[in-house]
């Protein structure tokens, strides 16, 4: 990712939540339950970020092991599946954990 798309996506990403901020408002909540979902939506966020950048490092470091040694492109693949399950639970757990939690 280049540096000028990156901050382009951090723009639109901080503006985004910059607006929904005021429709947190205007439900007639306390503060403390807006900056609890917000909290809770960033932390999901971040998680799903990691783990994107961790299935394309597993995918890619997959692909150049199933490259080099195609013979053993079974075992990487289950390997890689399985990995990716992991990475993957972050995300689920962290969701979880904003969703009761927060």
């Amino acid at each position: 990712m280049t540096k000028k798309l990156f901050l382009k996506t951090l723009a639109t990403a901080s503006f985004l939540m910059a607006m929904s901020l005021p429709a947190l408002a205007a439900e007639g909540g306390s503060n403390e339950s807006m900056y609890k979902i917000t909290i809770g939506a960033l932390a999901v966020g971040i998680a799903a970020f990691g783990c994107g950048l961790g299935d394309g490092n597993a995918i890619a470091a997959a692909c150049e092991g199933t490259a080099r040694n195609p013979g053993a492109g079974g075992t990487i693949r289950v390997t890689m599946l399985i990995g990716m399950v992991f990475i993957e639970t972050l995300v689920l757990v962290t969701f979880l954990a904003a969703l009761l939690g927060f």
